[in-house]
């Protein structure tokens, strides 16, 4: 993986949330993940840059990607039809967190690693349970979730690289 574009207030899209998603346990909240490089971002990133002894300047250059960890995996975004072993810990994850990170209306999921109908409605009621938007789609806000008040979150469950480098 190479080192992502820099970036500062006022950039929006997919960069903009992937550095969000690094910043979630460290500066940010997993609900400010939205792809907007703004004020609150700005103040993320400086609290990160003086945290680890860089300079602080409110942008995303190489020495904060990389204090970051911007240059490793992201995790994947699932949606009905993904398949594999991510879908089947998420699916794990999402039936033993009933009561807890997810509500006890969700449907009890086969673990078959299959990304059905089923599954896209337990993802809705976890989103709608963690306050953001309720789509169906595992991406980095959903990712970020919190899922016990150890500080982990639902990418610590699945395996997938987490925010906060880990």
């Amino acid at each position: 993986m190479s080192i992502p574009p820099t970036i500062s207030e006022g950039a929006t899209g997919t960069t903009v949330r992937w550095a969000q998603y690094l910043l979630v346990r460290r500066t940010l909240s997993y609900d400010q993940i939205d792809g907007i490089f703004g004020p609150v971002t700005e103040a993320a990133v400086k609290q990160f840059q003086d945290d680890s002894n860089l300079a602080v300047d409110g942008v995303i250059g190489p020495a904060t990607w990389a204090a970051l960890g911007g240059d490793g995996a992201q995790p994947p975004t699932l949606a009905q039809g993904s398949d594999g072993p991510v879908v089947q810990r998420l699916q794990t994850a999402l039936n033993e967190g009933r009561g807890d990170f997810a509500p006890d209306s969700n449907p009890l999921l086969a673990v078959d690693g299959v990304f059905g109908a089923h599954t896209a409605t337990a993802v809705r009621g976890t989103q709608q349970m963690g306050g953001i938007e309720a789509d169906g789609v595992v991406g980095l806000q959903t990712w970020a979730l919190p899922v016990h008040a150890a500080g982990e979150v639902l990418a610590d469950l699945c395996g997938v690289p987490g925010p906060g480098g880990g």
